[in-house]
């Protein structure tokens, strides 16, 4: 392999292959958010302005052709593992697929368009780029061969990103003329690049924790599985063979369960988690240097062997934690929709590894666990939750996996008046929420009032079918010009101390709120029928029908109390 070549000369003859210690596909497209600049438009947008500069003044790029940038590779056993561009060069094939897909519609390809499609993605079979083994079949039926066009059995989301990115470039080339088709994959084809050809696993996988060309910055957690794998090539003696499939089987069920849970809770933050579980200890922070300090003792292989296991395993439970479990327990539901369960994770991965019976006392635990994280959000103190709690998570073990002396300790918090503790306490909550309250946190207690009220278990995102719930002010907060309109006067107290609060907060389907806008109080009022809160609003409205200070002040206080009672 040239170390100054083309991406046609990279893969023409060669097999290209990403090994083990590399990440599956990342690339965002902007069908995922909407948006643009995401990995994927990007990629196009560079090749169109290169496309485009060349349509308008040809001599111009006459000798400048297209740049992908630098490449690492290591050669074994008649292959190439690529260890930095693997993202950019698994887009590449995707977008020439799409490409020579769309030109086949228009008319055959030439023999030089042949023989440049077969150099580049697949000849007699024989593919020339091969993605994670768990990702590769899909790779090959639905992008390279397009025998599979479903959506179905996407158990990854690396599988889902490539199935994203091929019907996306499939979208943007579906309307443009066989000229461009035919420019745009020779432009592809002829871009420049350059190559660095390793000597061992060993010094590929240094590359790897160590190169970062272009492409998209490894995680803490990829990082620390090529550290783990460099290491076993160094240290692991005849057992490294064996270890670095065992590494890799254990990081399959990792990418897998990420496939899961990654728009849930980040992956670096998981590796975290486990770093606290496995050392029995909340302050446990910086995962790098902490398993850097492991690395660097005399023989690391155990710590490697039993660490990947932790991480597999914490994986795996929070996989079935964000997965069945949150949809068939509603306190599991309730602790994941309030979000920010930094506190609380480590907790819920020893119940699962005590194999704690979950539809009861894991309910239980994240009802706790729940509270505990509610206090801290609204509260706001700078206090460390960690000082208070560390010593019941150090004793919750497999001997000792009783989750009581965890709710006892939580439960103790909420009373106590001794100072250094009582940062959360009852007191210290009501405070909090007299006023303006954030509106994420609001949603959340609005939900659970609601269920108050109904006696029932409606999950947060069935409560208006499809539609997630909005919070709705009741008087709006800018007052409405057309009057008389129902809301009392907007004076400064009102504006100040009752337009932002429990009392004046709603919660209303997305439609819904956006239907009635600033309208007056009795036109709202007539629509206030799909909840059980919207409807209490009528019971509370006094004979003249204005929503003012004094009944948001009587609904704040309803409100009020059912937080103190159940929070």
């Amino acid at each position: 392999m040239e170390a100054s070549t083309t991406i046609r000369k990279i893969l023409a003859g060669n097999k290209i292959v990403v090994p083990p210690y590399q990440r599956a596909y990342s690339w965002d497209t902007p069908s995922e958010n909407n948006v643009k600049n995401t990995n994927t438009d990007v990629f196009l947008s560079d090749l169109e302005e290169y496309y485009n500069s060349k349509v308008s003044n040809p001599k111009s790029k006459a000798g400048n052709p297209y740049y992908f940038g630098h490449f690492l590779f290591e050669a074994k056993n008649n292959e190439f593992a690529v260890i930095d561009g693997q993202q950019r060069l698994t887009t590449i094939i995707i977008f020439l697929s799409g490409l020579v897909n769309r030109l086949k519609t228009i008319r055959n390809l030439s023999v030089s368009e042949r023989h440049c499609y077969e150099d580049m993605v697949i000849r007699d079979g024989e593919i020339c780029f091969s993605t994670v083994e768990y990702d590769d079949e899909l790779f090959i039926e639905y992008v390279i061969k397009q025998t599979k066009t479903d959506h179905n059995e996407l158990d990854t989301e690396s599988k889902r990103r490539i199935v994203r990115a091929f019907d996306y470039f499939t979208e943007q080339l579906s309307n443009k003329p066989e000229q461009y088709l035919a420019d745009m994959l020779s432009i592809v084809s002829e871009s420049a690049c350059t190559t660095h050809l390793v000597k061992n696993a060993s010094e590929a996988i240094q590359m790897f924790i160590f190169q970062n060309n272009r492409g998209k910055k490894p995680s803490n957690l990829e990082i620390v599985k090529a550290q783990f794998m460099y290491n076993v090539h160094l240290h692991g003696g005849e057992k490294k063979n064996d270890l670095i499939k065992k590494i890799k089987e254990q990081f399959e069920i990792i990418y897998k369960s990420i496939s899961a849970i990654e728009y849930r809770i980040n992956e670096d933050d998981i590796l975290v988690y486990t770093l606290r579980v496995y050392f029995n200890s909340l302050w446990e922070a910086n995962a790098l240097d902490k398993i850097n300090r492991e690395l660097s003792k005399k023989d690391p292989i155990h710590f490697i062997e039993k660490f990947t296991q932790s991480l597999s395993a914490s994986f795996t439970h929070l996989s079935n934690f964000f997965g069945d479990d949150e949809r068939e327990n509603i306190s599991i539901h309730s602790l994941i929709t309030l979000g920010g369960i930094a506190i609380a994770c480590p907790f819920i991965i020893k119940a699962y590894i005590f194999s704690i019976e979950k539809s009861n006392e894991i309910g239980r635990l994240c009802a706790s666990l729940e509270n505990l994280v509610l206090r801290h959000r609204l509260i706001g103190t700078k206090a460390y939750m960690e000082s208070r709690i560390n010593d019941v998570f150090e004793k919750f073990t497999a001997t000792q996996k009783e989750i009581d002396p965890i709710i006892e300790r939580i439960d103790s918090l909420k009373t106590t008046t001794d100072w250094w503790w009582a940062y959360w306490n009852d007191e210290e909550l009501e405070k909090s929420i007299q006023g303006k309250i954030n509106p994420s946190v609001a949603k959340h207690l609005l939900w659970k009032y609601e269920n108050h009220l109904t006696g029932q278990k409606t999950r947060f995102d069935k409560l208006f079918d499809s539609e997630l719930p909005e919070l709705e002010h009741i008087a709006p907060t800018t007052e409405p010009e057309e009057k008389p309109h129902g809301y009392g006067e907007y004076d400064e107290e009102f504006e100040n101390q009752y337009l932002n609060c429990f009392g004046n907060y709603l919660l209303l389907s997305e439609s819904h709120n956006r239907s009635i806008g600033n309208a007056n109080f009795a036109e709202k009022l007539k629509t206030y029928t799909r909840l059980e809160q919207q409807r209490t609003i009528k019971k509370l409205v006094p004979e003249n029908g204005v929503w003012d200070k004094k009944v948001i002040q009587e609904r704040k206080e309803q409100i009020i109390q059912f937080v103190l009672d159940n929070c």
